[in-house]
C-alpha cells in the first residue's frame, strides 16, 4: 500500500494531458499560420510592386521615346529606348530568336517555384523573403514583355565617357538587389539561412 507521501501529484496541462508535477511538459506546437500568410501577402504586395513599376516605367519610355534616342539626366546617365531580346543587361540579346522563349519559359518556371517559396516561408525569414520577392517582381515583370511584345524595353543607360554599360529596366534592378541579397545571406547570415532549411 502506497502512503500519501509516496503520491507523486498529477496535474494537467493546457492541451488536457496529465503529467507529473514537476516534470516539463512537452512545448505545445505554436499555430504561425496567420502570421506566416500575412508576411506572405506582405511579400507578395512587394513583388507586385515592381511589377506595376517595371511595367508604367516602360509604358512611359515606350511612347515618349524613339528607339535609341537619348535623353541625359546626369553626366553619367541617360534614359535611353532599347528593345532587349535576351536576358538581364543583354545578355544573348543577338542569338538568333530561340532565346525568347527559352527566357519565357524560364521565367514562368522560376516565378511558379517563388510563389510557392514565398508561401511556405516563415515569417522569421525577412531578408530571404525580401530577396525572392524582389526577384520574383522582376521575373514577371520581364515575362510580360516577352509574352506580349517579344521583347523586353530597357531603358536606363549608365555611362563613363565613352564607355557604355549595358541599358536596363526597374525588373533588371529587382533582381539584380534580390540575388545581392541572396549572396549576403549565403556568405555572411548564417542565422537566417539556417532558418529557411
Amino acid at each position: 500500500m502506497t502512503s500519501p507521501s509516496d503520491r507523486t501529484p498529477v496535474t494537467a496541462n493546457a492541451a488536457g494531458t496529465s503529467t507529473l508535477s514537476g516534470a516539463k511538459a512537452p512545448p505545445l506546437p505554436v499555430d504561425d499560420g496567420p502570421a506566416r500568410r500575412r508576411v506572405a501577402w506582405f511579400r507578395y504586395g512587394l513583388a507586385a510592386i515592381v511589377v506595376v513599376l517595371d511595367q508604367i516605367t516602360k509604358v512611359w519610355v515606350d511612347r515618349s521615346l524613339e528607339l535609341y534616342e537619348r535623353r541625359p539626366v546626369t553626366s553619367f546617365f541617360n534614359i535611353t529606348k532599347a528593345y532587349n531580346e535576351g536576358a538581364a543587361f543583354s545578355f544573348l540579346q543577338d542569338a538568333g530568336g530561340w532565346q525568347r522563349w527559352f527566357f519565357t519559359i524560364v521565367s514562368a518556371v522560376v516565378s511558379v517555384v517563388f510563389v510557392v517559396w514565398l508561401q511556405r516561408m516563415t515569417p522569421r525569414e525577412r531578408w530571404l523573403g525580401l530577396a525572392i520577392a524582389l526577384i520574383l517582381g522582376g521575373a514577371v515583370g520581364n515575362l510580360i514583355d516577352r509574352v506580349i511584345y517579344g521583347h523586353v524595353v530597357d531603358f536606363i543607360q549608365v555611362y563613363w565617357q565613352d564607355w557604355y554599360f549595358p541599358s536596363f529596366n526597374v525588373a533588371d534592378s529587382a533582381i539584380t538587389a534580390g540575388a545581392a541579397i541572396l549572396i549576403f545571406l549565403t556568405l555572411f547570415d548564417k542565422e537566417e539561412s539556417a532558418a529557411s532549411r
